[in-house]
């Protein structure tokens, strides 16, 4: 297979440029002229191509959210006291609203600015009435619903964005990874390059993957056929977006052999979901792809059988923690079992500077007694 050589993304210098602000509306998508694949027609040697992803990046404003998902972050928000962590799993289980908030996090002025890599962060930059603001105006679309601009692109893209997405929670939370908030918005938007050539190419994917069966192979053929693939097009599209380096990358990289962290991370993830779905996937890339974030055959076996439907094996810490390190050994170990002089012991304390930090915690807590006290912790994901 010959080198790999994109197009030059970069000969519009409006190509790299975030245009204003507009994640949730935009203009129609103009009519798009069909297209004869490459196979077909001649090795287009990249004439052209940077203008066509341009156009299409610049039509790629919204992307329309599944209306059962909008309805639900628009009700949690309206609750008096609504719960963090719903309201950013709410976000989190659609593309577009994960887009839409990512963007105005990231345009917001202030030391987070071009930072915000997780729906955690954005949410902690946003005010609710900003978020309702953004799920109120988005575009939907309902379960199976074929409109004259996507067709049914939504809820197929989204589909498989979300069986990886949980695939990629799966291996964090056994491979304890510490950046697992950042992880499930990196494996959500891993594909996002993929609309985008659906807009440049008309024939795309099924007339540019021809026989493809893996992942791997039709990467090649996107390659072979419009040389540049959907990964590099969805870092390029991110980065657009001034979404932060580490998620660009990562999204850049996840079909690479190299690939390290969250890419890493996707990549297993990508394949998993694909097996979880009955499609053809290399046995021989998967077991690479495992041990390139530590897992062996034993392991990726374990996560193979919980598939399709993954199970966090601990739940996320998304709220704050009201308690200091030292009162979290303390809790930690009151949740092992051990008695007052036992936990004194290993933590060089006092027995009275002991019951001092339980007290403390119970209060914080609002519990009564340890049991409550070790059980809200648990719950949200502090222990």
């Amino acid at each position: 297979m010959p080198a790999f050589d994109p197009p030059d993304l970069t000969d519009d210098p409006q190509t790299m440029t975030p245009p204003a602000l507009s994640p949730l509306r935009a203009a129609p998508w103009p009519r798009a002229r069909p297209v004869t694949p490459a196979s077909v027609v001649g090795r287009p040697h990249n004439e052209g191509h940077g203008k066509r992803l341009t156009a299409a990046f610049e039509a790629l404003e919204v992307f329309p959210a599944l209306a059962e998902s909008r309805n639900r972050l628009l009700a949690l928000i309206a609750e008096e006291r609504p719960s963090v962590s719903e309201v950013v799993g709410a976000i989190e289980s659609d593309v577009a609203l994960v887009i839409a908030v990512l963007r105005l996090a990231n345009s917001h002025d202030g030391p987070k600015r071009g930072q915000v890599d997780s729906v955690v962060t954005a949410v902690e930059v946003l005010s609710p009435e900003a978020v309702q603001t953004l799920a109120a105006g988005a575009e939907t679309f309902e379960f199976f619903e074929r409109g004259k601009t996507w067709d049914a692109a939504p809820e197929r893209f989204r589909l498989h964005a979300v069986s990886v997405q949980r695939a990629a929670d799966r291996l964090a939370a056994q491979a304890g990874y510490p950046h697992r908030d950042r992880l499930l918005v990196t494996a959500l938007l891993h594909d996002v390059g993929k609309l985008v050539l659906m807009h440049a190419y008309p024939g795309y994917p099924k007339q540019v993957h021809g026989p493809a069966r893996t992942p791997e192979e039709r990467l090649q053929y996107e390659r072979r056929e419009l040389g540049v693939d959907h990964a590099q097009v969805g870092g390029v599209l991110t980065r657009r977006w001034n979404l932060p380096k580490s998620v660009a990358s990562a999204i850049e990289r996840h079909h690479s052999d190299d690939a390290a962290g969250d890419a890493a991370f996707v990549r297993l993830a990508d394949m998993l979901a694909h097996y979880s779905q009955g499609l053809p996937v290399s046995s021989v890339e998967l077991l690479r792809a495992a041990r390139a974030v530590g897992f062996g055959p034993a392991e990726l076996r374990s996560v193979l059988y919980d598939l399709p439907y993954p199970i966090s094996q601990r739940p996320r810490s998304v709220e704050p923690c009201p308690l200091s390190n030292r009162e979290l050994e303390v809790l930690k170990r009151l949740a092992q079992g051990y008695v007052y002089k036992q936990i004194a012991h290993e933590l060089s304390l006092s027995t009275s500077t002991v019951r001092t930090h339980l007290h403390n915690i119970y209060g914080k807590l609002g519990a009564v007694d340890r049991a409550q006290a070790v059980l809200q912790a648990t719950e949200r994901g502090w222990l």
